[in-house]
């Protein structure tokens, strides 16, 4: 490819701000609520028509656990979120904490509401496109691009959830990518939701090996994977249909959303990668639908595919060197930190290779979630305020998927209910450098840190229990 050289121009400039976050994921979403909750005059940027990242535009069709299997430890603004979302959906009980389906279009609003009611001022289908730096360490403007042209915007502090660490990585953070070995990063796959699905046959075909009728769920359950998967993964009618493990769940009245197939080597910081996987994405959602309505006729016989996610679903990229790296150590030792801002119990979520996929297809009772010890009821890890700075940038936090760890501990950190609270603490963290003599992430007092987030919720026990 070859260089083009911009003529010089001056951009409008927008400098009104304390904190601006990239990035309206569930991490975003948190940070910029939690900031302007603190004060802080607070700008959140996103990408495309909506915020709630892989929950609304990406189509996950449910909650990972928010418990340790004893109690709720995802408090704060991601235990009220839960709360609301449960309760604009009837089939979904009440007290429901783990696997919980989700509405996204419910999803949506609830989010919206949520930025707006503590004051932060959106901007939707707008992207970053630069960072301008001191040379110092500091992040002096961003420049955006939406249909009003390219702008720019400075703040005291800025907080980066875009997922691929965009922000960061444009200031010149220092990144690491995927399996610290090989640089492999985990597959994406393309949710999509089928409708018009008979709900009697989709929750109450569930039948054991020994002919044992099992209770309904909101999965679909053991049925559908010990009798449909193997069929259709072996039937050369539908070859991009590769693996068995998948998710699915009711997510509202005859209508399954799915979080199914994997796609490999896909690269989210690259436009050309990208558009190839979300081309093939759509083709695999309506070979599941024709393969479900083939192989699981009684639920899927007149299913109809009613969407794709806008989003394709990464779940891995690039992630930043901060001033504490997470390690897997780190994970089975169930380490506590004087300055953790939250706790983790999800288990080693690494999703399989081509050649494991092909494997597990063969041996469909492998479990890719059970490669690694899972946590006992009650255990779980803490995660340092340490993970979200980023080493040699000043005034940049880092919030989601990209927070500073091993491939390893990525896989358990990246989902939505561990976001939302490292998003809350990074807006509260941001709201508290804006106000020092030169905001400087670094500087926060984490024990007062702490005690806010305390206060608004979220468990953080010490390491004797209390």
């Amino acid at each position: 490819m070859g260089s083009y050289t911009l003529t010089e121009r001056t951009l409008p400039c927008d400098d009104t701000w304390d904190v601006i976050v990239v990035g309206g994921g569930p991490a975003g979403c948190a940070a910029a609520t939690s900031a302007a909750r603190e004060g802080a005059k607070t700008l959140l940027l996103e990408a495309t028509g909506c915020l709630g990242g892989m929950g609304t535009s990406g189509l996950v069709p449910c909650w990972t656990p928010y418990t340790d299997k004893q109690r709720i430890i995802y408090g704060g603004l991601a235990e009220r979120l839960l709360t609301q979302c449960k309760a604009g959906m009837p089939h979904v009980a009440p007290d429901a904490v783990d696997w919980v389906p989700l509405d996204p279009e419910r999803l949506k609003r609830i989010y919206d509401a949520m930025v707006t009611d503590v004051g932060v001022q959106v901007l939707f289908h707008t992207t970053l496109a630069a960072v301008d730096t001191d040379g110092a360490g500091a992040v002096s403007a961003i420049i955006t691009q939406n249909k009003a042209g390219l702008t720019a915007y400075r703040a005291k502090v800025y907080i980066d959830c875009s997922g691929d660490a965009d922000l960061a990585a444009f200031a010149g953070a220092t990144i690491k990518r995927g399996d610290e070995q090989n640089g492999e990063c985990q597959p994406a796959t393309h949710c999509f939701i089928l409708s018009n699905v008979d709900e009697y046959g989709y929750l109450f075909n569930n039948v054991d090996t020994l002919g044992n009728v099992l209770p309904p769920n909101a999965w679909g359950g053991y049925w559908i994977y010990q009798h449909t998967v193997p069929p259709m993964v072996a039937s050369d009618k539908y070859p991009l249909i590769r693996d068995g493990h998948w998710c699915h769940n009711l997510i509202g009245p005859g209508t399954v959303g799915f979080n199914a197939g994997h796609l490999w080597e896909v690269d989210s910081t690259d436009p050309h990668s990208m558009s190839r996987a979300l081309m093939q994405g759509r083709e695999i959602a309506l070979q599941f639908r024709d393969a479900l309505a083939e192989f699981c006729p009684r639920a899927f016989a007149n299913a109809y595919l009613v969407t794709t996610g806008a989003l394709l679903g990464i779940r891995e990229s690039r992630r930043v060197l901060g001033d504490y790296y997470m390690t897997t150590d780190d994970y089975f030792a169930r380490r506590h930190f004087v300055d953790e801002i939250c706790r983790n119990a999800y288990p080693i979520d690494i999703h399989t290779t081509k050649e494991e996929s092909m494997s597990s297809t063969r041996n469909p009772g492998w479990d890719p979630m059970q490669r690694y010890e899972n946590y006992r009821p009650g255990e779980s890890h803490g995660i340092p305020y340490r993970c979200l700075t980023p080493v040699g940038l000043r005034n940049v936090l880092v919030a989601g998927r990209s927070i500073s760890c091993d491939h390893v501990v990525q896989a358990s950190v990246r989902t939505m209910p561990v976001c939302l609270v490292m998003g809350e603490a990074a807006g509260i963290a941001a709201a508290h450098a804006a106000v020092l003599p030169v905001p400087d992430v670094h500087s926060v007092d984490t024990y007062r840190l702490r005690a806010r987030l305390i206060a608004e919720g979220a468990y953080l026990p010490t390491d004797d229990g209390v």
